[in-house]
Formats: C-alpha cells, sequence, structure tokens
C-alpha cells in the first residue's frame, strides 16, 4: 500500500456513501438526544421549584446520578442491560426499527437533562427576585410570571452553558459506536477496516467532527446574540 492519500477515501462511492449515512446519524442521534434532554430538563426544573422536598431531593439525586456515572456506561447499561429485560414484543419492535440509535438517543438525552436542568437552574436563579415581586405587582399569578417574566430572562443567562453542554453532546453522539449504533465514528471505523487507511480515515473523521462542532458553536454564539439586546446593539 503506497503512502499518504486522502484520495483513496474520497473518491470510492462507497467509502463516501458510508461517511453520509454516518454524518446523518450522527445528528438523528443529537438532536433526537438534545430535545429529549431539554424537555426532561425542564420538567426537572419544574420539580425541582414545587412546593415540597420530594421534587427537590428526587432532582438532585437524578442529578447526581448522571453526573458521577460516566455516560459510556450508562449507554451500555441501557443497551446490554435494560434492553434484555423489556417484553419480547418490545424487543422485536426496537430491534427492527434501529434499536442501537433508539437506546442512544434515551442514554444520551437522560444524562444531558441532568447538566441542562442545573444551567437553567442557575440562569433563573440569577435572575432578581424583585422581577417576580413585579411581576406579582402587576397581576401575574406564581405560573404566569415563572413563563412569561422569570423563564424567558433565566433561559437567556443560561444560554452560554447550554451552548457549552449541547456541544459536548454532539461530541458525546461518538460513543454510540459502543452499542453498534451507525454513527459517524462507527462509519469511521468501518472504512478502516475495509481500507487500512488508518491514518486518512480517521484524519476526515476528526476534521468532520472539528467542522461540525464549530457550526454548532456558531449558531449558538448566533443564538446567544439574538437573544441579549445589549451584545447585539454593540455588535
Amino acid at each position: 500500500m503506497s503512502g499518504f492519500d486522502l484520495s483513496a477515501i474520497l473518491t470510492n462511492p462507497e467509502y463516501v456513501s458510508m461517511l453520509i449515512h454516518g454524518i446523518e446519524m450522527t445528528f438523528v442521534i443529537a438532536i433526537g438526544s438534545w430535545l429529549l434532554a431539554m424537555t426532561l430538563a425542564i420538567l426537572l426544573l419544574a420539580l425541582r421549584f414545587s412546593p415540597g422536598r420530594f421534587g427537590n431531593a428526587f432532582v438532585a439525586g437524578y442529578v447526581s446520578y448522571h453526573r458521577n456515572v460516566p455516560t459510556l456506561v450508562q449507554l451500555m447499561l441501557w443497551y446490554f442491560g435494560i434492553f434484555t429485560l423489556m417484553p419480547d414484543w418490545l424487543t422485536y419492535w426496537l430491534a427492527s426499527h434501529n434499536a442501537e440509535a433508539i437506546f442512544a438517543v434515551i442514554g444520551l438525552g437522560l444524562c444531558q437533562a441532568a447538566y441542562f436542568s442545573e444551567d437553567l437552574r442557575s440562569g433563573l436563579r440569577s435572575v432578581s427576585s424583585g422581577q417576580m415581586e413585579a411581576a406579582r405587582a402587576l397581576g401575574h399569578g406564581y405560573l404566569s410570571a415563572m413563563r412569561f417574566v422569570m423563564m424567558p430572562q433565566g433561559a437567556r443567562n443560561a444560554l452560554p452553558p447550554l451552548i457549552n453542554h449541547s456541544v459536548s453532546l454532539f461530541k458525546n453522539s461518538s460513543l454510540g459506536i459502543v452499542i453498534g449504533a451507525s454513527e459517524l465514528t462507527h462509519a469511521v471505523k468501518e472504512i478502516e477496516n475495509l481500507s487500512f487507511r488508518t491514518f486518512e480515515v480517521y484524519l476526515i473523521g476528526t476534521v468532520l467532527y472539528l467542522f461540525f462542532s464549530l457550526l454548532v458553536m456558531g449558531a449558538g454564539a448566533f443564538i446567544s446574540m439574538r437573544a441579549d439586546p445589549a451584545r447585539r446593539a454593540r455588535a
């Protein structure tokens, strides 16, 4: 085999098709797990601010678990553990509908929800309590004040850590390879096994991850600027 040659990968239709499929699956996993994580994060935030101690204790335990157990272990627990305990009919259905990608979305989404909920909680706590008092004085109820006054400001304050964790979530989609999800890292590994072009294919994979991570960061920076009137005015 000759020396360094990127064209051996980029001019091969089969390899290019595998890379494109891997990119598509990476975004399916990343977007699906992001939507799941954000939905759960909002529910966890609401539970944390609910009356009584149970909600706060439950969320604290949830966050502690997902922060201290490696994401890789959580994915393996879901796919190699919980998957095998499910009823046969559900197992067959999942197996015929890309179970690997589904469990990658579930595992990553549940884990990232812990981080998103803490980001939102920190953003909400950074809003002055006077905002709530002013909203209640204007006739808003508690839920109305939270929805129209507190949460918009809290979400804006939470954007920087949310963006950082969203980028981390995109990169962590590569962990799906351990349970057989056919994302980009899986495609890169398969191409390396077929072509024996180790350096070339991993270089391409690295460049693709860098490009898409920067793209996500750029989109986050644009959203952050649009959400901050003072920053938008300076720009």
